[in-house]
């Protein structure tokens, strides 16, 4: 199954094409700001009962959210690809230091409100700093987990996804530079994990205005989903609805208003996400320390 969020709060199922939505929020009897979410995490009839249902709607014709509209966490793992991280080290504007991966400095984590849908698209806060586009393998949790092993953590994944971790460049801490509004671009849906024969075999590939800027399989990720889950799951619980991103490989580059990213992974689907920018400057802005009288 491939789940989709549209509209307002309507959850949907994709047909085989991909070109029609089938509603299943009545059928289901799901009401809730996040429906997918609440699907996950409650106890509700088996949506494959619908999958060979007439289409509700013409896909082009509905407004698409992310699928988890406000997950509880977005975890993520930096610098999971080597040619990525030869890249991140011989660009200072992407890091200044040496190659590192999640087992040196860990995961960092993404603000839940910088979730949105490919139709909303992203918006580049500042007109001085360098955006740049990085996408990456998702996935979602179907339950509660904690300290658990590599080889357990895939009964544990609900289904995977389409990232794009939006990033500013510059000191500040990633979890910072990676939070903006629209900096997490989560779509076009969730495909159940039992439609992947092997997340660590997908081609994935990004285009920014039609040229391919980065384009790599999941099997040559350092650590794989289910390693990254362990980490994560160490000492900490990972909660069903969580995201867990899995780091980008080589060939980011920067953003600017007006571009358009076609972004594809094999066997979960292809999302287009248009870019705009602010007319503010970064270096303009005053913060000045505060206090109380």
């Amino acid at each position: 199954m491939r789940f989709v969020c549209f509209n307002e709060d309507q959850l949907g199922l994709l047909t085989e094409d991909g070109s029609g939505i089938i509603d299943i929020t009545d059928r289901l009897g799901v009401e809730a700001r996040d429906p997918l979410l609440e699907y996950i995490r409650g106890d509700y009839e088996d949506a494959s009962e619908y999958e060979g249902a007439d289409p509700d709607h013409d896909i082009s014709d509905v407004h698409l959210r992310s699928p988890i509209k406000r997950p509880g966490k977005v975890i993520a793992a930096p610098l999971n690809y080597e040619n990525h991280i030869e890249e991140a080290i011989a660009d200072k504007d992407i890091t200044t230091e040496e190659w590192f991966s999640i087992k040196d400095k860990g995961y960092f984590l993404k603000a839940p409100s910088s979730v949105v849908g490919p139709d909303t698209g992203i918006e580049l806060p500042f007109a001085d700093r360098r955006t740049d586009h990085e996408i990456e393998l998702a996935f979602v949790l179907r339950d509660d987990v904690k300290d658990i092993e590599s080889d357990d953590a895939w009964d544990h994944i609900f289904g995977f996804t389409i990232l794009l971790d939006i990033s500013l460049r510059g000191d500040q801490d990633r979890s910072n530079r990676k939070s903006y509004d629209t900096f997490t671009v989560i779509g076009p849906c969730i495909t159940t994990a039992d439609e992947i024969d092997d997340p660590q075999d997908l081609e994935m590939e990004l285009q920014l205005n039609g040229e391919t800027r980065q384009q790599e399989n999941t099997g040559d990720m350092v650590y794989t989903c289910a390693d990254v889950t362990k980490y994560a799951s160490l000492g900490t619980t990972l909660e069903a609805g969580d995201v867990i991103t899995t780091g980008t490989p080589e060939g980011v580059s920067s953003l600017s208003d007006g571009d358009t990213i076609n972004a594809t992974i094999e066997n979960i689907g292809s999302m287009t996400v248009d870019v705009t920018a602010r007319e503010v400057s970064f270096e303009e802005v005053d913060v000045q320390k505060g206090g109380q009288d």
